[in-house]
């Protein structure tokens, strides 16, 4: 084996200087299935590739500081690598049963790479190609020793995509288009026979004429409006035991450690008395994703992204203003109510007319604007991580939130959002 080009011991970067995103992949059910891992240069200015590497093997060489598991919970991560990465053992830092490792488009094929991949695929590694646009001399060395290929659908001519995808299904390789950013493109791949998406697609709101809310959602807004109005307790509990799957799904949640609660609550009169009426509104917040009953709804993409952002928020409240609960609670429903537009398929201008909130949620909302709106945006940058340039380190110095202490409260909020998604179906 060639000498590792790669010394971890020799490298001075430290986790605390990469922000980190994870991207959902979604599966032909449109359930999460994985996380693509990214870790980018803290240093102001557009990502560079070579930062980006050095940001993962970074992270890699110091894997159990950033705790893989908190990150992607039950799924498996993948995870860029180069050539410098793949032939040093920074590799072996990584759990093979969790991982992809995804060979960059820009890695120069040499026998030496090809026996390096060849040996760690024996050893169990999974790899897929990243970034496929073409069928050149290097994918088809690489392609007997991975699994997966990603197809890189922008710009893409429709005919060339059709040409790819046969290929490739014809080999037998399991298809991921990356950047699908609208349904039509989903639906497209979908009829090409492509087994994984990624791209914030699901997280765009479609309007739909006509589009009705389902019979738990709209038991879960009249709880809302109820608990807002400051009704009675007996007609809150009431109005929970009308519909059985949504009180049995309540039960499940504030059973869960990230629900806080030291001691098992058994019925919804003891939710309402141990949770009190403002955490029981955060939960039913969240309950409108979970959309209980449904098949696949613990999976569910939108359900882990609201959750993520509620939380990410409402932690970040907490390290900015210690002690002022208000402002968390606050934070909490300006990140869960993010999405609703794309929930209910309604502009958010509508959701705000039939949901009461204060003003600086309503402007955090719609103009991303105020405290609120400032988190709000930095939230949705470290998601769309690789277009965001220099506006994640701009954020964080306007919000005096230094990278260490948010990269600390992300993993918090991964870990706290994993432990709701896996409860809420």
């Amino acid at each position: 084996m060639a000498e590792p080009a790669f010394d971890p011991s020799l490298h001075t970067h430290r986790v605390k200087e990469f922000f980190l995103a994870r991207q959902p992949i979604l599966n032909r059910d449109q359930s999460l299935a994985a996380y693509e891992l990214l870790f980018r240069s803290a240093a102001a200015g557009p990502a560079n590739v070579t930062d980006d590497l050095a940001a993962t093997a970074s992270v890699i060489a110091h894997a159990s500081e950033l705790g893989m598991e908190n990150v992607i919970g039950t799924s498996r991560g993948f995870v860029n690598v180069d050539a410098a990465v793949l032939l040093s053992d920074i590799i072996l830092f990584l759990p093979k049963d969790k991982i992809v490792l995804e060979i960059l488009e820009t890695v120069k094929v040499t026998p030496a790479l090809i026996n390096r991949v060849a040996e760690l695929a024996k050893e169990g590694y999974v790899f897929a190609l990243d970034d496929v646009i073409a069928d050149s001399n290097d994918v088809q060395q690489l392609l007997p020793l991975v699994e997966i290929i990603k197809v890189d659908i922008v710009n893409m001519e429709s005919a060339d995509l059709v040409r790819l995808a046969t290929q490739f299904k014809t080999a037998k390789k399991k298809l991921l288009a990356e950047k699908v950013e609208n349904v039509e493109q989903f639906q497209q791949c979908l009829d090409l026979g492509f087994d994984y998406f990624q791209g914030y697609y699901f997280a765009k709101p479609v309007v739909l004429t006509g589009k009705k809310l389902s019979p738990s959602q709209l038991a879960i807004m009249q709880l809302i409006a109820l608990i807002v109005s400051d009704a009675d307790t007996a007609e809150i509990e009431r109005t929970i035991k009308q519909d059985a799957s949504l009180g049995l799904t309540l039960l499940r949640l504030v059973n869960t450690p990230a629900a806080g609660v030291t001691q098992r609550i058994d019925s919804l009169g003891q939710a309402l008395l141990v949770l009190g009426r403002r955490q029981l509104q955060r939960w039913l917040q969240i309950l409108l994703y979970a959309n209980p009953g449904k098949s696949g709804s613990v999976n569910s993409p939108l359900l882990v992204l609201a959750t993520t952002r509620g939380k990410l928020l409402e932690l970040m409240a907490q390290h900015l203003y210690p002690g002022n609960r208000n402002k968390a609670d606050t934070a909490f429903t300006v990140g869960i109510m993010s999405l609703m537009d794309t929930l209910f398929g309604l502009p958010m201008e509508k959701i705000l007319e039939q949901i009461s909130v204060v003003d600086e949620v309503s402007q955090a909302l719609l103009s991303r604007t105020g405290p609120y709106g400032d988190m709000l945006q930095l939230v949705q940058c470290i998601e769309h991580i690789k277009e965001s340039g220099p506006q994640v380190a701009e954020l964080l110095q306007k919000l005096d939130l230094p990278v260490e202490d948010f990269n600390a409260l992300q993993i918090a909020a991964f870990e706290w959002s994993d432990s709701i998604a896996g409860t809420a179906g």
